[in-house]
């Protein structure tokens, strides 16, 4: 082969490499532009991660309150059982009610000043705001509020709502007990609150025509309940050692046959509330 000639085939082939290695560089740098691409994609972005949308720092307008089941909140507010609390944590309480409450004074289970009612004896939940019990303290007759307001309570125990079962529905007994414990808060705000259940009625009582039944008791019971768990305070399920078989109040330990007990009832209750201490 003439040198012409090989000149020009090492010159073709060297150009051919040179061409090839240009497309190859080009290709290269193409695809790694594509690679970066989904970098900027909306899809891609921190605002649209799962994980962000459901973490605590998100916005406070789009965040939720965690949901809690009826079983675990329910467990949280109801008093759990405990070791005995003893005297000393029942001297410790203020009691509020009605005329099942007053029963604590008349048989001196409690000391006369833990006792708060009426000078009527009984306390209706839909006349709370308006009602005055007596400050047995002084003997005077003031407000709920102005009671609380004075005394600050380490404890106090309210027992309402067998009356207004006769007459009252499950949004108006929400509402009225609820505003009677946010009331008692704002006027003593490190009072420990627990609400008690309304105590059963004898199957006698139950059975007259007066709007009162055990079945009534036991459903406002569970508003009761749903009042200490939506406000933060506690639920003490004292009729669990009152009922019968039939859930009812027994006989035995009522002093009229019909809504009270007698000194055995409250005994009763008081070793409940002392075994099923606020910690």
């Amino acid at each position: 082969m003439s040198k012409k000639k090989q000149d020009g085939v090492y010159f073709f082939w060297s150009t051919s490499i040179i061409i090839c290695m240009l497309v190859a560089l080009f290709v290269l740098g193409f695809a790694s532009c594509a690679k970066g691409t989904p970098a900027a994609s909306p899809s891609a972005s921190p605002s649209a991660s799962p994980n962000t949308e459901a973490s605590p720092s998100a916005s406070p307008e789009g965040s939720t309150a965690p949901v809690t089941s009826p079983t675990s909140s329910s467990m949280e507010t109801a008093l759990a059982e405990t070791t005995d609390m003893g005297q000393e944590y029942v001297d410790k309480f203020i009691f509020l009610g009605d005329s099942t409450t007053n029963g604590l004074a008349y048989y001196d289970v409690v000391n006369d000043n833990q006792v708060w009612t009426p000078a009527s004896g009984t306390l209706t939940l839909s006349l709370w705001s308006t009602a005055t019990i007596v400050y047995r303290d002084d003997d005077s007759e003031i407000s709920i509020v102005d009671a609380v307001t004075k005394k600050q309570p380490e404890y106090i125990l309210i027992t309402l709502g067998v009356n207004g079962v006769s007459f009252m529905d499950e949004e108006y007994f929400i509402k009225e007990y609820t505003k009677l414990v946010q009331a008692i808060k704002e006027a003593s705000p490190n009072t420990k609150i627990i609400l008690n259940s309304i105590y059963p009625v004898t199957a006698a009582y139950s059975e007259k025509d007066n709007g009162i039944t055990n079945e009534k008791i036991d459903n406002a019971n569970t508003w009761v309940e749903r009042v200490a768990n939506s406000l933060s305070v506690k639920y003490l399920d004292s009729e669990s050692v009152i009922k019968d078989t039939n859930g009812a109040m027994p006989d035995k330990i009522s002093n009229d046959g019909e809504i009270h007990f007698n000194e055995d009832g409250y005994k009763l209750v008081i070793n409940y509330l002392r075994t099923h201490g606020y910690q």
